[in-house]
């Protein structure tokens, strides 16, 4: 189906589209260029440059904080972050819910990739996507990355590639998944969203779970709750390990990537990328385009990629201190990774806000990787407690300090480093105590070094 045929399909009914952020703002305009009747609900209370012209289109709006009363329709798109408990009384008068990710993935006319988890997301799809561009192919990346795709359906040929990113909070609803699904890892994450972690595995797993036979799905053999969802595929698994060998996809023996025969497919040497995690993030991107990349375009890929901004990126060396911004860790896990790339002990920079979520995990990694820290924000309590809490810990190792200003938690973690030391950002917590979002956190650190 096209997408003019898609829109034709909805003629004559209520459209309502739940979140007027950046990635339903491209779907509004397609729906009301194609003459549908599109009303925009949106806790804003008042309409910025970009909605004032969707409306001089014809957008309905529907804004302030009673945006989800007083309005009906026959078909709902959510914005992610909507859990659907809160449509159940549109819901149970008829409407059919639905997304612009899922619509997407309906009207797609090439092979999807797509990559989910609760670490590694975005880098591994980078990956996928930058190899099949050293294989020559055309590629459109989107969805928890990159540029909404929904408006641009007619452009991608059947002979692309469409590469994803997908949240637990875009999986959520979903009835379609992908060619080829990723699923990194899982472990404890948004459990200030999701009703639990039940609910949060369940999303994850809506990324195979519509999968058929002739598709592929690849998954961490070296996580227990990846491990337990491959019970409920419908696709061929194809592991990666870091612990031995596997029998279908790939395997790493400390110094090389192989599959199952043995066979050689990376170094782990001409990986550009510090951590172990990144070892296993190239696993996973190269499981999935396993068949469509030839292994020297892996490699060569693998010798020129840097890294994703704001993931244990280099900011700048300052008197022999190296400053890293990994403002991407907003869970203990992916902080955890983070702090186990170096082969030293780090100064680090964490705390935010609060997702509910275990941190007495992160100890014995503070007690392990770090000899000081410096501590801000809602959950700066929590990683101090589950620190003091660690077996190992001694008064002093590490040195804990806290801050109620993020820039004098920076400044701190700089005064108290020396020629060769490790200073990373890496808050095991969200931004949204004090950003809009990570990339804001991660910019706003990168200044404050830039000027110290």
């Amino acid at each position: 189906m096209s997408l003019s045929e898609y829109c034709q399909s909805l003629k004559g009914k209520r459209i309502l589209v739940m979140g007027l952020g950046v990635s339903n703002q491209p779907l509004v305009r397609v729906l009301l260029q194609h003459g549908l009747d599109v009303t925009g609900c949106d806790k804003r209370t008042e309409p910025d440059e970009t909605l004032a012209q969707l409306a001089a289109m014809g957008l309905k709006l529907h804004l302030g904080e009673g945006y989800l009363e007083g309005v009906e329709g026959d078909v709902i798109f959510r914005t992610p972050g909507l859990h659907p408990d809160k449509l159940k009384a549109l819901l149970a008068g008829g409407a059919v819910l639905t997304s612009e990710m899922e619509t997407f993935l309906q009207l797609c006319p090439c092979p999807v990739i797509a990559v989910t988890g609760s670490d590694g997301k975005t880098t591994t799809t980078t990956l996928i996507a930058e190899m099949l561009k050293a294989a020559g192919r055309t590629v459109w990346v989107g969805g928890n990355i990159g540029t909404p795709l929904f408006d641009r359906v007619d452009a991608i040929r059947p002979d692309d590639v469409a590469v994803l990113e997908l949240s637990s909070f875009q999986l959520l609803t979903m009835r379609q998944s992908p060619h080829v699904a990723v699923v990194t890892n899982l472990a404890p994450n948004h459990l200030d969203i999701h009703r639990d972690m039940a609910e949060y595995i369940a999303a994850k797993e809506n990324i195979f779970r519509y999968q058929t036979a002739g598709d592929r799905l690849v998954l961490n053999a070296d996580n227990d709750l990846t491990v337990a969802s491959a019970a409920r595929a419908v696709a061929p698994v194809s592991w990666f390990s870091r612990r031995g060998p596997v029998q279908r996809g790939l395997w790493c023996d400390g110094e090389v990537i192989r599959r199952p025969d043995g066979s050689e497919v990376l170094r782990c040497g001409d990986i550009l990328l510090p951590g172990v995690h990144n070892i296993e993030n190239y696993m996973a991107a190269i499981c999935a385009v396993e068949g469509l990349v030839p292994d020297e375009a892996v490699r060569r890929v693998a010798r020129q990629f840097g890294g994703v901004e704001h993931r244990i990126e280099l900011v700048r060396v300052k008197d022999g201190v190296r400053f890293y911004n990994d403002s991407i860790a907003s869970s203990p896990s992916r902080t955890m990774a983070g702090l186990r790339s170096f082969d030293q002990q780090v100064i680090l920079i964490a705390g935010g806000a609060d997702k509910h979520i275990p941190y007495d995990v992160l100890g014995p990694d503070l007690v392990e990787h770090v000899k000081a820290m410096v501590l801000v924000g809602p959950t700066a309590g929590a990683i101090r407690a589950a620190a003091e809490q660690a077996p190992g810990y001694a008064p002093g190792a590490p040195a804990i300090y806290e801050q109620t200003d993020f820039r004098a938690a920076v400044e701190q973690a700089a005064s108290l480093a020396r020629p060769g030391d490790v200073v990373i950002l890496s808050p095991a917590s969200t931004s949204f105590d004090r950003f809009r979002n990570f990339a804001e956190r991660g910019n706003v650190y990168k200044q404050i070094v830039k000027e110290l």
